[in-house]
Formats: C-alpha cells, structure tokens, sequence
C-alpha cells in the first residue's frame, strides 16, 4: 500500500481532527501503520524478539508524540513533544538497521 492509497483508508474521526493537517503527523502514522508487517516479521524469529518490540515502540511514539505535543498549551511544551517525535525518528532508524539481516530472509 502506498501513502495516497493510505490516506484513503483513514477514518472520518482521524482525518476530522485538526492535528490531522500536520503533515509529521499523518506520516508517522504512516510509518507506523507501514513498519507493522515488519515488526510481525522480526517477531517471529527470537534472536530479534527484543528488537521487535523496540521497532514498534519507536514507531509508534512518532505519531504519539506529535499528537501530545499539537495539545500542549505552551510552546516549550510543545517544542519538547515534538523533539521526542524527531527522537523516535532517529531511534526507528537505528532498529531498522539492526534488523536488516532478518527482514531480507
């Protein structure tokens, strides 16, 4: 599936929300939807079962994050969520490699 088909599937509820305008937003919703099949892959061998979960937790707080972030009244608080989204982007990044030996079998 692609992004645009993606986009497709996203429910009125979500896509009704102003955060879904944020375009950091609706893509690390995207990755986390996307990196789901991966994250099964790792799982099902247990040299990787640890990184399995680490993959999906990072992958998750991408999103996560922006959406507590976009709700903070304050601009520091803001700032902060979103610098742990960008976290979660570098840390998604470094389990990915990790786990490229079992995701190309």
């Amino acid at each position: 599936m692609n992004y645009e088909e993606w986009l497709k599937s996203i429910p009125d509820e979500i896509r009704g929300d102003s955060l879904w305008k944020t375009e950091a937003y609706c893509l690390g919703l995207f990755v986390a939807d996307m990196g789901w099949h991966d994250v099964t892959k790792l799982m099902r061998d247990k040299r990787t079962l640890g990184l399995a979960d680490q993959l999906y937790r990072s992958l998750g707080s991408i999103s996560a994050n922006r959406a507590e972030g976009y709700s903070r009244g304050t601009g520091k608080d803001r700032a902060r969520f979103y610098e742990y989204a960008l976290g979660s982007v570098r840390e998604r990044r470094d389990w990915y490699y990790k786990g490229r030996h079992i995701r190309s079998e």
